[in-house]
């Protein structure tokens, strides 16, 4: 039997692309934060894997925490309402914080969590994002750093996920139908 994964959906970015981008981010944001302490955020759990790449790519004093906050269901679209469901362990007061997330959808959920942290006071909060799809943007933000753009397919792999399968695929491609 062959060990290969079977290929699940079309695939639109391989993972030596997003390997690629992940280090022109990291060196963007070294030099963006130079000389200065980083927060990353990582939001579970799409963006685990995207943030490890990140991390690897960074040349700065940085601590790392984790926070999930989710509007969706089991479901592929939106409940609208959100939800902590692990809180942020660190002080945030008066530090740099980068959120990295696996996807800016409708931005719901990441205009909530931007909105939730700065209660905090850190001294600058921005996003760096592996895929934003602005075409279902529904909430005013942005990615700061963003590794792609797509456009309005169901997108899975690289920790993005269809009920909790796929995170695991090393690439990130869309499921049709």
């Amino acid at each position: 039997m062959d060990n290969e994964m079977e290929i699940k959906g079309k695939i639109l970015f391989t993972q030596q692309q997003i390997w690629e981008r992940a280090k022109e981010l990291g060196y963007q944001i070294s030099k963006d934060y130079e000389g200065e302490e980083l927060i990353v955020l990582g939001t579970l759990k799409g963006a685990i894997i995207w943030m490890g790449d990140i991390l690897k790519n960074l040349t700065l004093d940085t601590k790392i925490d984790f926070v999930s906050a989710s509007s969706y269901g089991s479901g592929i679209t939106s409940s609208g309402v959100v939800k902590i469901t692990k809180d942020i362990d660190m002080d945030l007061f008066h530090k740099n914080i980068l959120i990295i997330e696996d996807i800016i959808d409708t931005g719901t959920t990441l205009k909530f969590l931007k909105d939730y942290i700065a209660e905090r006071n850190p001294k600058s909060v921005k996003i760096c994002t592996l895929l934003d799809k602005p075409s279902r943007r529904k909430a005013d933000i942005k990615g700061d750093y963003v590794g792609f753009t797509v456009d309005d397919l169901f997108v899975i792999g690289y920790g993005l996920d269809y009920d909790q399968k796929y995170r695991n695929l090393p690439y990130v491609s869309y499921l049709e139908g």
